[in-house]
């Protein structure tokens, strides 16, 4: 059945506000920044005429020890973050998608983490392991401020703790994806599981990891998505230090551009975490896609 030609006309009218919209507000910028990256173009110096020098920023970026390290602690970051909260988050889900007296007030008290304002958030973590009067040290040591730990100020702590804030801060949104798989399973596959005579745990390997690959791989996607640009956890309770220990490619870009004023090779680091995410969201939906398509046959 085809459609009316005066119908796809309407249609199209009707989604020209919302293209114009992604237009003006998503690739005029992106377009904009990746023009801005194949200049020399300097914040202190407005007078200096930017001159156009291709890729040039993107092989120093490449070629720049600082750049690399950044890298490192962004991927170590992105790996570890990303895989406690899937497995905090499934844990949460599991919890939460079972019957029980006040589920609802669970359900709504789990999310309260994520509902705080990352800056907010992150100021909150800052106190928590100051090396005076944070709450870590008190829990750990009590009062021997002889033991006190300056988990900030030590590159190994400092790190633990951004991460530590990013789990406890985004697991539960994770919890939210995989919930939402859970609850699209059909309680008679488990049930009729349960009567063969399949354990708790042999129906959660069998049955409901496998369905719930695609809330899983989901929940994979925002979650690396979002860790590969944190940001705000870093400008607050570290800046990047000690040293270099805590600085991820975001705030490297950030550093670069409106610190130093180099306008140029900050834009390219910015466009090159575009990229990066980009390939990641293609490869996780192709991935997705396979797994609904299998399941789909079955």
């Amino acid at each position: 059945m085809t459609a009316h030609p005066a119908d796809r006309a309407t249609a199209r009218i009707m989604v020209c506000p919302a293209l114009l919209f992604v237009a003006v507000f998503a690739l005029y910028p992106a377009m904009d920044s990746l023009v801005l990256s194949l200049h020399r173009l300097y914040v202190s110096l407005p007078g200096l005429e930017s001159s156009f020098i291709g890729f040039d920023n993107y092989a120093e970026l490449f070629r720049d020890p600082a750049a690399r390290q950044t890298f490192i602690v962004t991927l170590g970051f992105v790996v570890l973050s990303t895989a406690l909260e899937l497995l905090l988050g499934t844990g949460i889900a599991l919890v939460i998608h079972e019957r029980f007296t006040g589920r609802g007030g669970v359900r709504a008290a789990v999310l309260i983490p994520w509902a705080i304002p990352a800056v907010v958030a992150s100021q909150m973590w800052r106190f928590l392991a100051n090396d005076q009067y944070g709450a870590l040290n008190l829990m750990f040591f009590g009062d021997r401020t002889d033991a006190y730990v300056p988990w900030l100020a030590d590159p190994w702590t400092a790190f633990g703790v951004l991460v530590a804030a990013d789990v406890w801060k985004t697991s539960s949104f994770a919890g939210l994806l995989i919930l939402a798989g859970l609850q699209s399973i059909p309680e008679e596959t488990c049930d009729a599981a349960r009567i063969d005579g399949a354990g708790a745990w042999q129906r959660f390997r069998h049955i409901t990891l496998p369905l719930l690959k695609p809330a899983l791989l989901a929940a994979l996607l925002f979650r690396t998505i979002d860790a590969f640009r944190m940001f705000d956890l870093v400008f607050v309770m570290t800046q990047g230090g000690p040293g270099d220990a805590t600085q991820v490619i975001q705030f490297y870009g950030y550093k670069t551009l409106f610190v130093e004023g180099r306008v140029g090779y900050g834009t390219a680091v910015s466009v090159t975490v575009f990229a990066a995410t980009l390939l990641l969201s293609l490869a996780y939906l192709r991935a997705v896609g396979s797994t609904l398509l299998s399941r789909a046959s079955t």
